[in-house]
């Protein structure tokens, strides 16, 4: 499987270069060289796109776990928590998560841990929100690691409004859209919608 990401790696970057009439620099560097920097500038690109917006609406549509989410999906495009189902419906169980443990908790109208400080009550939604996250990802086969983090933003209270919801979900669906546009032009078939079967699911279950 490593192998296979790297090539998969490679031919995402290269195939991109060439389309963009830049293949020299894949023929003058190395592969790490041109991965790290293929990288850099899809990373960088794909959240200064998103940061532009919220700065041009004064709308939260960049919140840290983006960051995580954009090195997956051009990372590893191909891997089942790069593709748009998982990367959506997982940041979704995340936020729902944590807005449901706010209000349980009665967080909702109290400041964020960053300026208040942890209390009990912060923690038990801390705790309840990531715990409920991990559980759906898990049950509804929708594993993307950085819902996690977008599950603890909301239950901290750095998004804790469910009016917030819509602006966070179109910024999780601004970055599957770019990374979709990237891995195409580049001959990746990054999925409409879900990736097929794990390829590993079969490794981790073959009898020994």
């Amino acid at each position: 499987m490593g192998l296979r990401n790297e090539r998969l790696r490679w031919q995402l970057a290269s195939g991109f270069l060439r389309r963009v009439h830049l293949q020299r620099l894949a023929e003058r560097y190395d592969h790490r060289t041109v991965m790290a920097g293929f990288n850099f500038v899809n990373g960088g690109l794909s959240i200064a796109l998103v940061s532009f917006l919220a700065l041009m609406t004064q709308e939260a549509f960049i919140f840290p776990s983006l960051g995580a989410t954009a090195f997956i999906l051009f990372y590893v495009p191909m891997a089942e928590p790069a593709s748009p189902r998982n990367t959506f419906c997982g940041h979704l169980a995340g936020a729902l998560s944590g807005l449901g443990a706010i209000y349980l908790f009665g967080l909702q109208n109290e400041p964020s841990a960053m300026l208040a400080g942890v209390d009990l009550a912060r923690v038990g939604a801390a705790a309840l929100s990531l715990g409920v996250t991990s559980g759906l990802m898990v049950l509804l086969r929708i594993a993307h690691p950085p819902a996690g983090a977008t599950a603890l933003i909301v239950s901290l209270g750095l998004m804790p409004h469910i009016q917030q919801l819509p602006v966070l979900m179109a910024g999780v669906s601004l970055l599957v859209i770019q990374a979709f546009v990237v891995n195409r032009l580049a001959g990746i078939p990054y999925p409409l919608w879900r990736s097929g079967a794990d390829p590993q699911a079969t490794v981790l279950t073959r009898p020994t």
